[in-house]
C-alpha cells in the first residue's frame, strides 16, 4: 500500500487518482498510524513552507516520518513543497527549519532573465542523470509541469539527479538512498509524469 501523506496542503486527491490510474493501491493517510502501514510513502505539497513544516508538526507526522524513512528506510517521494521541506531550511516568509533530511537550502528562484516570471509556472524541460532510477524509460530531454517560487540548492551535487533551466539552473530532482523527489508535478505531467510515479513504485522490486 502507497501512502500518501495528507498534512492539509496539497492536491491530494490529483496524486491519489495518478496512483489509482497505475493500478496499485494508494491510501490518503490522515493519521500519522495510518502511514505506518505503508510500503512506501509520497509526501507532496503545495503553499509556503513554515506553514507546511507548521502542519507536519501539528499532525504529528514527522516523528513517524523520521522513524519509517530514515530508520526502516522505507522510500519516499516528496513532490514539490513535499521535496523542499526535506531540506535543511527555507527561507520563504523568513527563515523556517525544515526535515532536515538533505543538506541543503530552499531559496527564492532569481531568474538572470528579468522577463522570467516569478512563480515558475508551466512545462520545462528537465535534464536528468541517465542511471537515476525515477527517469528510467524516458527521453533524454523530457518535460514536466512546474508551479514554484522557491528551489531547493543542493551542498552536494551528487544528489541531485535532474535539473531544468529557469533563468539559471533549477534543481528538478533528488535522491539520496531511499528518498526521492522532485520539484515538478509527476501526478500532473500527462505521460511522463505516470512514468516517474511508475518508477518509483517499482524500486526495489527487481
Amino acid at each position: 500500500m502507497i501512502g500518501i501523506v495528507d498534512h492539509g496542503m496539497g492536491n491530494i486527491m490529483s496524486v491519489f487518482n495518478a496512483i489509482d490510474a497505475l493500478g496499485v493501491e494508494a491510501r490518503i493517510c490522515k493519521k500519522c498510524e495510518d502511514l505506518r502501514k505503508a510500503e512506501r510513502i509520497i509526501l507532496p505539497g503545495v503553499g509556503a513552507f513554515g506553514d507546511c513544516m507548521k502542519n507536519l508538526k501539528e499532525k504529528k507526522f514527522i516523528e513517524v516520518l523520521e522513524d519509517l524513512v530514515l530508520k526502516e528506510q522505507r522510500p519516499i517521494l516528496g513532490i514539490c513543497l513535499g521535496m523542499q521541506v526535506m531540506a535543511r531550511k527555507g527561507f520563504e516568509n523568513g527563515e523556517h527549519t525544515g526535515l532536515g533530511w538533505i543538506d541543503a537550502e530552499v531559496v527564492r528562484l532569481t531568474p538572470d532573465d528579468a522577463s522570467l516570471r516569478i512563480p515558475h509556472v508551466g512545462w520545462n524541460n528537465i535534464n536528468y542523470r541517465k542511471e537515476s532510477p525515477l527517469f528510467q524509460g524516458l527521453p533524454l530531454s523530457s518535460d514536466f509541469y512546474f508551479v514554484h517560487s522557491y528551489y531547493m540548492k543542493v551542498k552536494n551535487p551528487e544528489l541531485v539527479d535532474a535539473t531544468c533551466l529557469y533563468g539559471g539552473e533549477v534543481t528538478a530532482a533528488i535522491r539520496m538512498k531511499n528518498i526521492y523527489a522532485t520539484q515538478f508535478h509527476p501526478e500532473k505531467s500527462q505521460e511522463y509524469g505516470l512514468k516517474v510515479l511508475e518508477n518509483f513504485l517499482s524500486i526495489g522490486l527487481s
